[in-house]
């Protein structure tokens, strides 16, 4: 089967959302970037047997930060790297083997802080457009891939405000037994936002983050928006 390179009627909304700074610095106006040092993460949408796709992987249980969870593939700039959809590229590719080639970008959004790392993280949003089989390519970093269908991830059932002992209150997705929180949480429910794809769910629900989840705090942590 030919797959086009053009993306589909569906992701015009977000292509054409990308492109409007109001609309993307209103993602990250939470934790706006800072000057932080420079990483990038890769949402890189797939069409499935169900509908769109995003591709999720789960960190190792061993990482010293962030062990366990649910995240979107990527990690700090190298210096060799061009420019930060470079950064993201590379890392997916060094992570779960997505081909670089396969990958057409729609666009980015502006770079968030994560105080709990020091970094500045900018999601660069791409169409799979000629998909490659993923696994774990080092499982020291990277325990499982997945491909989340955005009907899933939507799904009101799914959706809730996870809370942090700190008093921390963000976005949070249940999928396929784990929780999604944090920054890819938020950058997450942003692009959802964008694509016009969100569905009405309860606000007022909420649920507390996994221990498993939580092994990576500083003691230092003032537990902000900005820390997860």
């Amino acid at each position: 089967m030919t797959l086009s390179r053009v993306p589909p009627a569906w992701l015009e909304p977000l292509a054409s959302a990308l492109q409007s700074s109001e609309r993307t610095e209103q993602v990250v106006s939470i934790r706006p970037g800072v000057g932080g040092r420079a990483a990038a993460v890769l949402v890189l949408i797939s069409i499935g047997d169900g509908g769109p796709e995003i591709l999720f992987v789960e960190r190792a249980a061993t990482l010293r930060t962030h062990a366990g969870q649910i995240a979107f593939p990527g990690g700090a700039a190298d210096l060799d790297d061009v420019d930060l959809v470079e950064t993201a590229l590379r890392e997916a590719d060094e992570e779960v083997g997505v081909e670089r080639s396969g990958v057409q970008v729609l666009g980015m959004l502006p770079p968030a802080h994560v105080a709990v790392s020091g970094f500045d993280v900018t999601a660069v949003v791409g169409w799979w457009a000629e998909p490659s089989a993923v696994h774990t390519i080092d499982p020291r970093e990277v325990a499982s891939a997945h491909l989340v269908p955005v009907a899933e991830l939507t799904d009101p059932a799914n959706r809730a405000v996870a809370c942090h002992p700190s008093g921390y209150l963000g976005p949070a997705f249940e999928v396929q037994g784990h929780l999604i929180w944090g920054l890819t949480a938020h950058l997450l429910d942003g692009v959802l936002d964008l694509a016009g794809w969100q569905r009405p769910w309860d606000t007022t629900r909420r649920v507390e983050i996994p221990a498993r989840y939580l092994t990576s705090r500083p003691r230092t942590d003032t537990g902000g928006p900005d820390a997860h």
